[in-house]
């Protein structure tokens, strides 16, 4: 069951708290909450006391939260919205804004938290499939999607080239793969959702 989409607003105005009608919440008590398991994004006042929004978002990204964050502020200059921006922040807004932009910022930032959640999940359920595999699978796929022949793979391994195909086979039957095109993408996810 899919959860309703979370905005958490941040803001040291209590007009804005009470206008824009969302969540409201300080900075401690956001990064003690246990965030829910659905798309999300916060609204963040730049300048809060005690620790600043910008401050804020590298906190957040020190714990691995990649929550999208639209600012907003009644006192941003360039430099500060330009720092926000290269951080992965989806908006700088300043006060006062529209209620429209404020919108559809949200939207744009829901959807981009949807669309990661989306990712990251097929990467979990690509790296349980390859877990599955044995190791001589793991290691025989590896050098199929490298572009090696079987052929290849059994003089490389010192086996049989039989061998390899029943290895293949397996594989790609584990993995879901109709075709060692659609292997090769699998992999390629894996790959590049590990970190450097």
């Amino acid at each position: 069951m899919t959860q309703a989409p979370v905005v958490f607003v941040v803001d040291d105005d209590p007009s804005i708290r009470s206008s824009l009608k969302f969540l409201m919440s300080s900075v401690d008590a956001l990064l003690k909450r246990k965030l829910p398991d659905a798309p999300s994004c916060l609204v963040l006042d730049v300048r809060l006391r005690g620790l600043s929004g910008l401050d804020f978002q590298r906190e957040l990204a020190a714990r691995n939260c990649h929550m999208p964050i639209i600012f907003i502020t009644g006192h941003g200059d360039i430099p500060m919205s330009v720092r926000a921006m290269k951080a992965g922040a989806v908006e700088f807004l300043t006060k006062p804004f529209r209620d429209q932009d404020l919108l559809d910022a949200v939207r744009i930032a829901l959807e981009k938290d949807r669309e990661r959640r989306e990712r990251g999940k097929e990467v979990s359920d690509l790296k349980e499939l390859f877990k599955s595999l044995t190791p001589r699978e793991q290691e025989v796929i590896s050098m199929v999607v490298s572009g090696m022949l079987n052929k290849q793979i059994a003089d490389q391994l010192g086996t049989a080239e039989n061998t390899v195909k029943v290895h293949r086979s397996r594989a790609m039957e584990k993995m879901h793969a109709q075709s060692v095109a659609e292997l090769v993408k699998m992999i390629g996810k894996l790959e590049s959702s590990v970190e450097p």
